[in-house]
């Protein structure tokens, strides 16, 4: 798998999943798809209606039942529908001095659903809750009072202020408690699980960005040095035409005078220009007079991989035409950095480098027999050396393309048209 690096737009390659979270990625995966939400309330619809068939009650426990079970099929699309099948729980409850095995899965699924969405804040769904679930107390004390309840003694009017009669209140509002924090408790770790991730994905943006300013620098005082050797070149040739001449008119004495004037500016200019691109932190010395690399130096390049362990061959095809300085520098840093990364992630393996001129294009391809990219990609073989060769490709208008090789190892392939 080979991947095209376009500097300027980094992107994070993904994570792969630690094995030992595969089973919980794929439920967490399930239970985020539409489908989810209508399986779980058909199954727990189905088993209302076979629990009602087992323990009939009134037609109002029975629709109360069905409508909380039902409804939880539209919590994915509407959340706030968790009210309606809270309050068909709360209503055959009501009804019933039993409430169903089914309304408090639905009911609790229902209260999970409003916390997990933030509907409202936790802590009006609770005392919401806690108010509904008193009323439904409230309506069971006046039925005990009024209809009285086999094996119980006849409830008085004082009564009805003991604690005791109230642990209704107590048990349901603790289970809505309960259902709304830990809803609440998985929208806060998903919310903090998103706001990482791309957290990180802006923190690698930055340091790729900065990576890719960096080579960016490299790249020009580079270029200034190549520049500065041939405006120099320039003056030298021009002032010396006027000694080595001897019968140059006076006007083409003067305009070789002014060419060499204008090639010094030209080198202060330079020289300002370098200080502006080493200002910072850059501190490392820049000789102007130190001759920039060439494809000519790779038997040098290629040595001295192998004196440091590494096995490397060099394979030209097609007929070798010299280049521009710009493309015989680049294309050498290049093959650099490719062989760089082979000693870094995969030492002591075999690299081959080939070269093939073509029709105004140089394809270069560096591969090697190692372990390949690891599972992070490319990006995570060669950290920012990938941006950097990208970076130079694209200067001269070409592309580079890395990943894995054809035969396994680590593949990296330059076009730069000339």
């Amino acid at each position: 798998m080979t991947r095209t690096l376009t500097p300027g737009r980094p992107t994070a390659a993904p994570e792969a999943p630690p094995p030992d979270r595969g089973v919980r990625r794929r439920l967490r995966h399930w239970a985020a798809a539409p489908s989810y939400a209508w399986l779980t309330a058909a199954g727990l619809t189905l088993f209302a209606v076979v629990e009602l068939a087992l323990v009939p009650g009134s037609v109002i426990t029975a629709f109360g039942v069905v409508l909380c079970t039902a409804s939880l099929a539209l919590r994915a699309t509407w959340p706030a529908v968790g009210f309606l099948t809270v309050g068909a729980a709360l209503l055959s409850f009501a009804t019933d001095g039993n409430m169903a095995y089914a309304t408090i899965a639905g009911s609790l699924i229902g209260c999970y659903t409003l916390g997990r969405h933030r509907v409202q804040h936790p802590a009006i769904l609770v005392l919401a809750g806690s108010l509904a679930a008193l009323t439904v107390n409230l309506v069971h004390i006046d039925r005990w009072a009024r209809d009285g309840s086999p094996g119980l003694p006849v409830l008085q009017g004082t009564d009805r202020f003991s604690l005791g009669l109230y642990a209704e209140t107590l048990v349901l509002t603790v289970m809505i408690l309960g259902a709304v924090s830990t809803g609440d408790a998985v929208r806060a770790r998903e919310e903090t699980r998103h706001t990482r991730a791309a957290a990180q994905s802006r923190l690698l943006e930055m340091e790729r960005r900065q990576a890719a300013e960096g080579e960016r620098a490299a790249i020009a005082r580079e270029l200034h040095d190549m520049i500065a050797h041939s405006v120099s070149v320039i003056a030298v040739r021009a002032e010396s035409a006027t000694y080595t001449t001897p019968d140059l008119s006076p006007p083409a004495r003067d305009a070789f005078q002014e060419i060499a004037g204008t090639a010094r500016s030209s080198m202060a200019e330079l020289r300002r220009l370098l200080g502006v691109l080493r200002s910072g932190d850059d501190t490392s010395p820049a000789p102007l007079t130190a001759p920039q690399p060439s494809l000519a130096g790779l038997g040098d390049l290629l040595e001295q991989h192998r004196a440091v362990g590494g096995t490397a061959e060099l394979r030209i095809d097609g007929e070798r035409v010299p280049l521009p300085a710009s493309w015989e520098l680049s294309a050498y840093r290049i093959v650099q950095e490719a062989l760089t990364n082979v000693r870094r992630h995969a030492p002591g393996a075999h690299s081959i480098v080939e070269l093939h001129y073509g029709p105004r294009l140089l394809t270069i391809r560096v591969t090697d027999d190692g372990p390949g990219p690891g599972p992070s990609g490319p990006a995570g073989r060669s950290g920012h050396g990938l941006v950097g060769m990208a970076e130079r490709a694209s200067l001269l208008g070409g592309a580079l393309t890395a990943g894995r090789g054809p035969a396994g190892g680590f593949l990296v392939e330059a076009e730069l048209p000339w």
